[in-house]
């Protein structure tokens, strides 16, 4: 016969309590019961919102480590009315007659600009070769001429060769038996680093191929051991240093003349260091740039520092007042605060934010809906403002800023009220909440731009000027010491600050390696900054 298990639970005795009594178990018992369901929804929503926050971070992870990196979205073209804009926009410049006279001349001397070349360069070297008939093909003809047929671009293999330096010597004899020979000597040129192997051109060329060309020095050891003639790494990065040294004074002057415009941009990226006072080798430290100056002394200027902290940029900034365009990092308002400099923020920063976002939508929601989604809306109001700017590209600043104040502000608004219509819509911790959050966080400074017709939409200038050394960065990877880190920025200085002047980078770097040595006067030393030179 089975026994019944016996249990620990005890049904309790309810017989004695009155109605009143049991009434009141029954409320608290309900009570305890809903307090423990109201816990269990509240963390099943927390779970639901982590999952969602999970979902949306590994498809947005997905997108960036599989798919293409385009900003372009399926809904933007069609959000707005492209006719409409341009309408506005020819309504604007049909007020300024003037200021469409000359656009469209600027217009037109970009499109032929643009026009796809024929032919090669005719900067470039031609060496003429003929095909020629044989005497026997020739007999009897009346007479014979060359027509060019065809035009091929031929390359000449990079080589070494070794520079003799013969010093004539002159003896004179003296007359009388008192007094020794003497002797002259010709004036041979003076190395700007003393004694050293190898020519101007060779280091400049070495620079170049580093910071320019992103190519490591040990790819560049390889280089010259091919050549013939073995050039060893360590002696390169001594160059390197040596010449950044060397070149300090044209940088302290740059910098002079940079903060002596009233328009900058700034921008950072991290950069490792392995041997660094105070710091790990593993821990982040700081590559700074400033692009900006007056319009016809532009100059583009690297800083190396370990720290990002806002004391850095009061260094950089100290004597500049005019109007500073960064991203929304913080470390800039101190120096914005002391110096009574105007900031301005970037509609890059913003975009990519959306773009993100949406690149983190389920594609398949998207698809199901047959709808923009709200990303896409607030890609395509940033996309009007783009395009706003791109019809604005050769006006004058008068008739841009004109634009922006009756086109690009009242997009402007109508963005900001559908941002805080929208905000509170849209689930915290993920993509598109914080693209939005950013945006109206940044506001003030996002519609800074339209205040003056000079100033850019975005801080692609600054960001164009840091990409080579990002690109660079994945090549050699790290530097090694702090120096190593110093005479980087001190290069990628001079060579970006030749190619905004319009210079090449290897001739200008040559050109200051031949003059510097000789330039013992301020004028001299002004007479190498990159918009006083003309090379040849």
């Amino acid at each position: 016969m089975k026994k019944t298990p016996s249990t620990s639970i005890k049904t309790p005795d309810l017989s004695g309590l009155s109605a009143a009594e049991l009434r009141l178990m029954l409320a608290k018992m309900q009570q305890e019961f809903q307090t423990v369901v109201d816990k269990q929804k509240s963390e099943l929503n927390a779970a639901h919102r982590r999952i969602e926050l999970l979902e949306e971070m590994n498809r947005l992870l997905k997108t960036q480590k599989f798919s293409a990196s385009s900003e372009k979205s399926t809904f933007q073209l069609n959000l707005f009315d492209e006719a409409e804009l341009e309408t506005q926009l020819d309504e604007l410049f049909d007020v300024l007659p003037e200021t469409r006279e000359e656009g469209e001349e600027i217009t037109q001397q970009r499109k032929a600009r643009q026009t796809r070349q024929r032919g090669f360069s005719a900067n470039l070297v031609r060496e003429r070769i003929e095909h020629t008939l044989t005497e026997l093909e020739k007999a009897g003809a009346d007479k014979t001429f060359f027509t060019k047929v065809k035009e091929e671009l031929h390359y000449i293999p990079a080589q070494l060769k070794v520079l003799e330096h013969w010093q004539e010597k002159a003896v004179f004899t003296s007359n009388s038996g008192a007094q020794e020979d003497q002797m002259m000597a010709a004036q041979r040129p003076v190395h700007p680093f003393g004694k050293c192997s190898v020519t101007t051109a060779l280091i400049a060329h070495i620079i170049t191929d580093k910071y320019l060309y992103g190519m490591p020095l040990y790819r560049q050891e390889g280089k010259f051991k091919r050549l013939g003639q073995a050039i060893y790494r360590n002696n390169m990065a001594q160059w390197c240093m040596r010449f950044a040294d060397t070149a300090q004074p044209l940088l302290h002057l740059m910098r002079e003349a940079q903060n002596s415009g009233d328009y900058l941009q700034a921008d950072e990226t991290r950069l490792q260091v392995l041997k660094e006072d105070g710091k790990t080798a593993q821990s982040d430290k700081w590559m700074w740039v400033t692009r900006g100056g007056p319009p016809s002394q532009l100059s583009v200027l690297f800083e190396y520092d370990p720290s990002r902290a806002g004391s850095v940029a009061v260094r950089l900034l100290d004597d500049f007042n005019g109007v500073l365009q960064a991203d929304g990092y913080s470390g800039y308002s101190k120096v914005c605060k002391t110096n009574g400099i105007i900031r301005i923020g970037c509609w890059d920063h913003a975009r990519r934010k959306f773009v993100e976002a949406n690149k983190s939508t389920d594609s398949k929601d998207k698809a199901k809906n047959g709808v923009a989604s709200k990303a896409d809306v607030a890609l395509s109001y940033i996309r009007k403002l783009y395009r706003v700017e791109s019809n604005l590209a050769d006006k004058t600043d008068a008739a841009r800023l004109k634009a922006r104040q009756e086109i690009s502000v009242p997009v402007l608004n109508e963005f900001k009220q559908w941002l805080e219509t929208n905000v509170g819509k849209i689930m915290k911790g993920g993509a598109l909440r914080s693209a939005i959050d950013y945006t109206l966080n940044q506001w003030p400074y996002l519609i800074g731009y339209c205040e003056r017709g000079d100033l850019m939409l975005s801080n692609i200038m600054a960001e164009n000027a840091i990409r080579p050394f990002a690109i660079g960065r994945k090549n050699w990877l790290f530097a090694d010491t702090r120096k190593g880190a110093e005479a980087s920025a001190a290069c990628y200085s001079l060579i970006e600050t030749a190619k905004a002047n319009n210079l090449d980078p290897q001739a200008y770097i040559k050109h200051i390696l031949d003059h510097i040595i000789v330039a013992d006067t301020l004028e001299k030393l002004e007479a190498l900054l990159p918009w006083n030179v003309k090379l040849s």
